[in-house]
C-alpha cells in the first residue's frame, strides 16, 4: 500500500469507534471495574452494597456537580470541601441552640438546614465577585475562602469537635430507604416495620435510599440548567472562548458569578445533606482533601481543565468510578493505599485522552 494512502487514512481517535470509547471511557471502565470485582469481592454483586456506594457517594457527588459548572468556565474552586464543612457546622449549630427552645422538632430542622444552605451563598459570591469583577486568579480566590470557611468552621466546632445533641430523626431521615421489605411479613413505605426487633434488622431488605432520591432530583434539575437551558449554553460560551462571549452578548461578570454561588450552593447542600446522614455537625478535615476528589471525578467524567467541556452525568460517572474503585479494592482485601495510586493513574490517564481527543464536546 501507498506512503501518501496510509497518511491519508484517519488515525483511531478520529474513527467513530476511537471517539465513542474516549468520549466514554469511563463508563466503559467502570463496568469493566464491577465485572472485574464481582469475582474478586465476596458480597459486591449485591444490591444492597450498590445502594451503599451510592449513598456514601452522595455528598461527593453534590461536590462533583458544583466542580462541573466552574471547571466548564475554565476555573476552579478549591473551597468547596470547606464550605461544605462550614454548612454542616453552621446548620447543626442552629439545630442545637434551637432545641432549647419550644419550637417543634420539624421546625428545628427546617430552619437549620435553611441557616446552612443560605451561608454556604456568601463564600460562592466573594470568590465570584474576586474572580470576575477583580481578575483573581480562581486557585487564589478559592483557597482564600478555603482558609476563612476553615477558620469559622473550626470556631462553630471549638476547635475539631464534631457538634452533638442534634434532633434524633436527623439519621433516620438521612438514612432512609423508600421501600422496607421483611420477607414473608410485610412491605412498608419511608419507615422500618414498627414491630421490628433489633435482631431482626438483618432479615430486612431496603430497597431506594433517600438520597438516591435527592441525588436524582438534583442531578436532573442541573443536567437541563447545563445541556437545556440558556444558562447552561452561556457557562460552555464562557469556557470556551470568554472574547467571544463578550462579543455575544453575555454578561460575562455577572454569570461567573452567579456559578461560583451556585457551586458553593451546592457545597453546602452537601454539607446540609451530610449531617442528616450523620447526626452530626462534621468539621471538615484536612486530610478529607473533598474538593480535590471532586475535582478528579470531573475530570475522569470528561472535563477539561482548560474549559468548555464537561457535562453532568459525566462527573456523576466519576465520582461512581472513585467509589466503586474504593469499596471493590477494600472488599477484595487489597490495602489502602494503592487506592491513592489507582486514582492518580486515572487522572493521568484522563488527560491524556483529554488530549488525544481535544474535540469530542
Amino acid at each position: 500500500m501507498r506512503t501518501s494512502e496510509l497518511s491519508s487514512r484517519p488515525g483511531f481517535t478520529q474513527t467513530t469507534i476511537g471517539r465513542t470509547v474516549g468520549r466514554n471511557w469511563a463508563l466503559f471502565f467502570l463496568i469493566f471495574m464491577v465485572i472485574v470485582f464481582a469475582f474478586t469481592g465476596s458480597g459486591f454483586f449485591e444490591i444492597a452494597n450498590f445502594q451503599n456506594i451510592i449513598h456514601l457517594s452522595s455528598t461527593s457527588i453534590l461536590l462533583a456537580a458544583a466542580e462541573t459548572f466552574v471547571i466548564i468556565t475554565g476555573g476552579i474552586d478549591l473551597s468547596v470541601g470547606f464550605v461544605m464543612g462550614l454548612s454542616s457546622a453552621l446548620a447543626a449549630r442552629i439545630m442545637v441552640i434551637l432545641s432549647t427552645t419550644a419550637l417543634p422538632v420539624p421546625w428545628i430542622i427546617i430552619l437549620g438546614s435553611l441557616a446552612g444552605l443560605v451561608i454556604s451563598l456568601i463564600p460562592g459570591f466573594i470568590s465570584g465577585t474576586l474572580v470576575a469583577r477583580f481578575k483573581v486568579p480562581p486557585f487564589i480566590a478559592t483557597m482564600g475562602m478555603w482558609g476563612i470557611c476553615n477558620g469559622i468552621t473550626l470556631r462553630l466546632c471549638h476547635g475539631f469537635f464534631p457538634i452533638a445533641g442534634l434532633p434524633a430523626a436527623l439519621p433516620e431521615l438521612g438514612n432512609g430507604y423508600l421501600i422496607y421489605i421483611h420477607p414473608g411479613k410485610s412491605i412498608t413505605f419511608f419507615q422500618k416495620p414498627e414491630y421490628l426487633a433489633d435482631n431482626q434488622i438483618r432479615e430486612l431488605i431496603r430497597l431506594i435510599p433517600f438520597s438516591f432520591i435527592l441525588i436524582t432530583v438534583v442531578i436532573l434539575i442541573l443536567w437541563f440548567i447545563l445541556h437545556r437551558h440558556r444558562f447552561g449554553q452561556h457557562t460552555y460560551a464562557i469556557g470556551d472562548n470568554v472574547d467571544a462571549a463578550i462579543r455575544a452578548g453575555i454578561d460575562v461578570n455577572r454569570h461567573l458569578v452567579k456559578i461560583y454561588m451556585l457551586s458553593s450552593f451546592l457545597a453546602g447542600l452537601a454539607g446540609v445533606y451530610n449531617v442528616f446522614q450523620t447526626g452530626i455537625g462534621n468539621y471538615t478535615t484536612f486530610s478529607a482533601m473533598y474538593e480535590l476528589f471532586a475535582v478528579a471525578a470531573v475530570v475522569i467524567g470528561g472535563a477539561s481543565l482548560a474549559g468548555g467541556k464537561g457535562r453532568i452525568l459525566g462527573s456523576f460517572v466519576g465520582v461512581l468510578v472513585l467509589a466503586v474503585l474504593k469499596n471493590g479494592l477494600a472488599i477484595s482485601g487489597v490495602e489502602p493505599f494503592v487506592r491513592y495510586i489507582a486514582v492518580g493513574v486515572l487522572l493521568i490517564v484522563a488527560v491524556t485522552i483529554d488530549q488525544l481527543f481535544p474535540d469530542l464536546f
